[in-house]
Parts: C-alpha cells; sequence; structure tokens
C-alpha cells in the first residue's frame, strides 16, 4: 500500500529488502543519504518477500520522502484471483520463447534478444495472465524442458521457472503504478534493480545503480547454502553449481546473472563501494567507463567529543562489534582469545551486538567460551551504544567471512581505535589505502586471512603490546578517516550525481 501520493519526485529509489523495515547496513546508508540530502524529493518501491517479515518500520519516514509503494514477492507465487481462468492467446509465440530463452536457457542471449524481452514487458506483449494461464505460455515451459533440462522432474522444473517469473511480471505492473520521478536510483541489480530497467524504459529517466556487496555473487553463496531448492536425489548439491550435480541452482543462478546483466547494460553510472567490487561489476558485464567508486561516509562531528573523551592509557580490551551470526564468523574471534590470554592474561575479549538473529549459533560461541576456559575473559554484552564502546576498546576486530565497506571501521579509528579485519570486501583497501596519496598515510591497522585464530591472536597481540606502533595505527585511522570518509564528502558525491541526473532527464 503507498504511504502518501505525488504527482513527481527527483528520485524514485528501488529498495530490495531494506529501508524502512530493515536496520544497519544497507538500510542505515539508504537513512543517511535521505536525511542528508533534503533538498532531494524521494519515491520508494520498497520490495520484499514475504510480509510476515517486514510487519514494522523501524524508520521514521522523513518529509522529502512523498511516496512509498510496497510489493511482495510471495503475492506473485500464487494463482491471484485477479488472473483470469482463460486468456486471449498471442497472435505470435516469439516474444514468449524470447522471454523464456533470455532468462533460462543455457545459451548466451544476445543483445537484440534482451531488448526485444524489455520491450515486450514495457508494451504488454507478455503479462502475468499469459505467462500463468496462456497455453502458448505452457507449450514453451514444454519446450524448454525437453531441450535443456537435465533434471528428471518436470513438476520441478515447472514451478522452479514459475517462481522466477512471476514476480519479474508483477514488479512491471508495480512499476507503471509509481508516480513519474525525474531519475531513477537502484541499491542493487536483482529484483530492484529490474524494477529499474522497467522503469527507465517507462518514463526516459536516467538510470543508477548503486552496489554495497555485488548482488549476483551474494546470490550465489545463498544458493550453494538453500535447502529449499527443488532437486532429484540423485542430483543432490554436492558443493558445487554444476549442471550436473544440480539443475535447479544452475538454473537459478543463470537467472539473477540474467537480470544483473540487464541492469548493468541499462544503468549509468553504476557505483559501488571499493575498487574490489568495481572490478567485479566489470567482470560480470559493466561498461568500466560507466562505473565508479563513491565509499560510504561518516559523520565526524559526532564522534568529536567522543575521541576527545578517550582515556589517554590503551585499554587491555578487545572488540568484536556486530551481529552475533556466522557470516561475522565469531568462533574464529573466541579462538583467538584463547591463545591471547595465554599471552596476556590481562586482556578480555568483548562481544558487542544484538543476539535476536540466530540463537542456536549465540549458543554455540558461548558454549565454545566455556569449553575453552574463557568465561572470566570473554564477554557477550548484546546490544550497546557503540560511541561508548569503542573508547574502552585497544583495539576493534572485524573476523567476517563477507562484508562490503564496514562502517565500523570507519567507526572506530573515529574513535581512536585500531583494528584488525580479515581480507574481506574493502577491508584491505580501507586500512592500507587505495591510492598514492590514500597509501602514503600508512597502515591504519593489521589484515588477517579469513577463519585463521592462529594470524587473528598475533596480530591483535602485536598492536597492543607495542605502545608506539598502537599511537601510529591510531594516528593513521585518524587521517584516513578524515580525509577520504566523511560524510559529507559522500553526501556531495551523490548530490551531484543526482542533480545531473535530474537535469538532464
Amino acid at each position: 500500500m503507498p504511504t502518501q501520493t505525488t504527482s513527481s519526485t527527483d528520485i524514485c529509489l528501488l529498495l530490495e529488502g531494506t529501508w524502512p523495515y530493515v536496520r544497519g547496513g544497507v538500510s542505515s546508508w539508504i537513512n543517511q543519504m535521505i536525511l542528508g540530502l533534503p533538498e532531494i524529493t524521494f519515491s520508494v518501491l520498497f520490495i520484499g518477500g514475504s510480509r510476515d517479515a517486514y510487519e514494522k518500520r523501524q524508520y521514521a519516514i522523513p518529509p522529502n520522502v512523498k511516496h512509498i509503494e510496497e510489493v511482495y514477492l510471495e503475492d506473485a507465487w500464487s494463482l491471484n484471483k485477479d488472473l483470469p481462468l482463460h486468456v486471449k492467446e498471442p497472435k505470435e509465440n516469439t516474444d514468449l520463447n524470447a522471454f523464456y530463452h533470455y532468462l533460462h536457457s543455457p545459451h548466451t542471449p544476445s543483445e537484440a534478444l534482451a531488448e526485444q524481452v524489455m520491450s515486450a514487458l514495457v508494451e504488454e506483449r507478455i503479462s502475468r495472465d499469459t505467462i500463468v494461464r496462456s497455453h502458448s505460455s505452457w507449450e514453451t515451459i514444454c519446450e524448454d524442458y525437453q531441450q535443456h533440462c537435465s533434471d528428471p522432474s518436470f513438476i520441478d522444473f515447472f514451478w522452479t521457472v514459475r517462481t522466477m517469473q512471476a514476480p519479474l511480471l508483477m514488479l512491471t505492473e508495480a512499476a507503471k503504478r509509481m508516480p513519474r520521478a525525474k531519475a531513477i536510483h537502484s541499491i542493487s541489480t536483482g529484483y530492484a534493480g529490474f524494477a529499474g530497467c522497467i522503469l527507465r524504459r517507462l518514463w526516459n529517466s536516467n538510470f543508477i545503480l548503486s552496489e554495497h556487496g555485488i548482488y549476483t555473487k551474494e546470490r550465489k553463496i545463498d544458493l550453494a547454502q538453500a535447502q529449499w531448492i527443488a532437486e532429484h536425489p540423485d542430483q543432490a548439491f554436492r558443493g558445487g553449481l554444476s549442471i550436473k550435480s544440480s539443475y535447479m541452482r544452475t538454473l537459478w543462478v543463470r537467472f539473477f546473472e540474467r537480470i544483473g546483466h540487464l541492469v548493468y547494460q541499462a544503468a549509468d553510472p553504476i557505483i559501488t563501494l571499493y575498487e574490489g567490487n568495481r572490478e567485479r561489476q566489470v567482470q560480470d558485464g559493466a561498461l568500466r567507463q560507466r562505473t565508479q567508486v563513491i565509499p560510504n561516509g561518516i559523520n565526524l562531528e559526532k564522534w568529536y567529543d567522543v575521541l576527545a573523551n578517550r582515556p589517554a592509557k590503551v585499554a587491555p580490551v578487545i572488540g568484536l562489534i556486530g551481529r552475533i551470526v556466522p557470516i561475522k564468523d565469531i568462533k574464529t574471534f573466541i579462538r583467538s582469545m584463547r591463545s591471547i590470554v595465554n599471552q596476556m592474561p590481562e586482556v578480555e575479549g568483548w562481544i558487542v551486538g544484538p543476539e535476536e538473529e540466530d540463537p542456536e549459533y549465540v549458543n554455540e560461541c558461548k558454549s565454545l567460551v566455556i569449553s575453552l576456559g574463557l568465561q572470566d575473559k570473554v564477554k557477550f554484552l548484546g546490544f550497546q551504544n557503540i560511541k561508548e564502546i569503542l573508547p574502552q576498546l585497544g583495539v576493534m576486530v572485524l573476523t567476517s567471512i563477507s562484508e562490503a565497506q564496514p562502517l565500523v571501521i570507519l567507526e572506530a579509528w573515529a574513535a581512536g581505535t585500531p583494528v584488525v579485519a580479515t581480507d574481506v570486501g574493502s577491508c584491505r583497501e580501507l586500512i592500507y589505502g587505495t591510492t598514492d596519496e590514500d597509501k602514503a598515510i600508512g597502515a591504519a591497522g593489521e589484515v588477517v586471512a579469513i577463519a585463521d585464530p592462529l594470524a587473528t591472536s598475533r596480530a591483535i597481540c602485536k598492536v597492543l603490546s607495542e605502545p608506539h606502533y598502537w599511537h601510529r595505527l591510531q594516528q593513521n585511522g585518524l587521517e584516513r578517516v578524515n580525509r577520504f570518509y566523511s560524510e559529507a564528502l559522500m553526501l556531495d558525491r551523490y548530490r551531484t550525481i543526482y542533480n545531473h541526473a535530474i537535469e538532464t532527464h
């Protein structure tokens, strides 16, 4: 349901599973952008999975957000009563064939095929009722199964394909309900990016894409672990995304790759947080000349008092700040604490973050603390005010197995706290610098391998046991965050992009 209605806005934001229903991460950045650019008006198309997962908005809606439309993918996966039992058959089957071939065929589709699919959707030559109810659609899916599917179950293939297709048709309908905006900004590829492709054709507006993490890469990780994918017992997933081992998983990966390619071809500029992700975008089909890096930034003024009140003495406290979930690899932090305490008995480890998301994993972590005899040394503090915690730490540790650009590293520096982080996402670029000017500042922490408790403990001990080294890391972190990672700099870059997109629409 729309929150407000307006005839036109400056920017249409396309958001999948984030603001205003989910806190932290990308959602915090979106809220930061909206509040930081009060002169820009926004409309929002929010895309969720299940309605039950988004019961309460976690952010107040600012006055410059003029319209919110909500779409839930679960609504597309059922045969809604609004669809007719019988539909008029399309005069030609070429558009349906193009639609199926582009999304599902193992053969690489041409740009001409992509153009045909998008024009057929926008011009309603393909619609939800023809996909779900027409005999032509049935014939096409049967033909596709016979030609390409290596899984013996037609039923699994049929419903897998339907589950992929239906949301795209529903999003096309939802896009046509949106109030016109002067420019479009999607915060991912995937379903949100697909809606951006539709709106760009409908409005002939400029289409901006920002990716914090690479959506296609993240979906591949999810699909590799997913238990809900239908597959024949003889083709059970054995750790690889190959057609021989799991056709349905391969079909899902191909679907998100094809959608990502559509978005990369339609969007300009294509923005990400760091150079590593930029290279991945180019590898996945983005034109290099359209790509650029705009790192996140923090409001430094809010940290001045925190830094000023920091105790002069280096505290023997090691802190991990983040959700207690497997992707943060809390267990590696706990295991590293065993080695650290053996060398520096006075040290404590604080695990600071919410515990509600994965209670089973939280219990496993707490059991590990007990089994390692660290009950008096490792404390679970739950959610805390980060501005109160960071000045009490001698070092902030991040042991994640996946990240984009962790804001907590920037916040640690602003609070005068050196960091030790795994070699994921932008952590290496953050800690050691990117450009020559940035690298000249020097390291602002240590980078260690993923899931390596011994390397993590060595790095932490090095930082805490060498006061001169600690102070050098602290000063380097302060200089780097103030020079390259301020909120003002980030907002100014996006303001420039928005104004150009609006003026040239």
